[in-house]
């Protein structure tokens, strides 16, 4: 593993307000591309640290190596003491929730919001577990990335079948019709398994040090449906656990708007 101290992650400074939030994006994305209506929203409210995460962006391409929480702390570590912030509010979208979850497992005691918007990580999809935690499966998902056609093949079919949504289907062949973005999915995939979590024993963690978690799903959401947070959204107050008219790109700016109502 490289030396944490040595690494750090691109990040994007958006909007001028007084308060800090630290914001993780989706797979495929960037931070100022996702996080753009958060800028227009919430700029005058907080100053936004919008990170292009590894393999993402301008973020740094970690090849094989597999990013923990420990990795990932260090590296909020200096980031924060690089930057003077003591005290910060935290956003993840989609795959940017598992390092979301990652922040607050680690800085709990100086996190006074966290916004998630259909986050990864609050529960594992078993074809995720299937193709990134197993040496034989990894070697099979690398394959299928290096040669789309069969993998892309049974999607279609399966979509015309009716197993899969059509908008599940599009986007699969949106984020996989390069060479580099087949890379990313597989990188990400592989290299962000270890970001795991006791979800009960995360919410404790968030309540004794008084953290508000703001959960937000998409009605419409076919990527990430309402029933993939359900380990969550049981433990949160009914106002924290909101359900918005949206699919899944369109959570991150419905979500806004949602929070800037917060500070009115």
């Amino acid at each position: 593993m490289s030396n944490p101290s040595r690494t750090t992650l691109p990040f994007h400074k958006l909007g001028h307000g007084q308060r800090i939030l630290l914001a993780f994006h989706g797979i495929g994305q960037d931070g100022v591309t996702c996080f753009q209506p958060f800028e227009a929203q919430l700029g005058k409210h907080y100053t936004i640290y919008a990170f292009d995460l590894f393999f993402h962006g301008k973020g740094v391409s970690m090849k094989s190596e597999l990013i923990t929480k420990q990795f990932w702390q260090s590296i909020l570590h200096d980031f924060l003491a690089i930057n003077n912030i003591e005290r910060f509010d935290i956003a993840g979208f989609s795959m940017g929730g598992r390092f979301a979850l990652a922040t607050l497992e680690a800085f709990a005691d100086r996190i006074d919001n966290v916004y998630l918007m259909a986050p990864d990580g609050i529960s594992e999809h078993p074809i995720y577990a299937l193709a990134s935690r197993f040496s034989p499966a990894r070697s099979i998902f690398r394959w299928s990335m290096q040669h789309p056609n069969a993998f892309l093949g049974i999607s279609g079919f399966l979509q015309k079948a009716g197993l899969i949504h059509a908008s599940l289907y599009r986007f699969v062949q949106q984020v996989l019709d390069t060479p580099e973005k087949r890379q990313t999915i597989y990188n990400s995939w592989v290299n962000f398994r270890a970001l795991r979590f006791d979800i009960s024993a995360l919410y404790q963690k968030a309540s004794t040090n008084n953290v508000s978690i703001y959960l937000f799903v998409g009605q419409y959401d076919k990527l990430l449906k309402p029933a993939a947070v359900r380990k969550l959204a049981a433990l949160l107050p009914l106002d924290q656990y909101i359900v918005l008219k949206t699919g899944h790109t369109q959570l991150v700016d419905q979500a806004a708007a949602w929070i800037c109502a917060l500070f009115k």
